[in-house]
């Protein structure tokens, strides 16, 4: 209805009305929204299988370098290689077995920061025995050809 300024009213209060009908099903989505997870996704992690040795695990030289996640998967790396491994694992006290995707199965054993497992030492990542181990290895020079 030109002129009497009615229409205009309307349309703003159907604008207003609609603004305020989009924010709240804005808010209700983001407010019961999940993340979407793939199946290649592992589960989110549990007590039990929440341990003192998650984290990044290397070799004095940082060639390998392994990284047990919380959620009970490992991803290992090799010289450029990322995840040239993957898996799963569990840790027992200080014995960890691993199932590797691929088929092979393994184990090692924990002494602190320190991780023996298919006959590597591995350090956990910034520990003292790892600056210790990067320190020996650096003290003694190149290795021969």
């Amino acid at each position: 209805m030109p002129g009497t300024g009615r229409g205009k009213l309307s349309v703003a209060a159907a604008a207003l009305s609609a603004t305020v009908a989009l924010a709240a099903c804005a808010v209700d989505r983001t407010s019961t929204a999940q993340p979407v997870r793939s199946t290649a996704q592992a589960r989110p992690p549990s007590s039990e299988t929440t341990h003192p040795y998650v984290g990044m695990w290397v070799t004095a030289d940082h060639h390998i370098r392994q990284e047990l996640l919380p959620n009970g998967r490992y991803d290992e790396a090799r010289g450029e290689l990322s995840s040239a491994y993957t898996g799963r694992y569990e840790v027992t006290g200080d014995q960890i077995n691993y199932w590797d995707d691929s088929g092979f199965t393994a184990d090692g054993r924990f002494d602190g920061d320190v991780l023996h497992h298919g006959g590597y030492l591995f350090y956990r990542e910034g520990s003292a025995a790892h600056q210790r181990a990067r320190a020996a290895r650096e003290s003694a020079g190149p290795l021969p050809s």
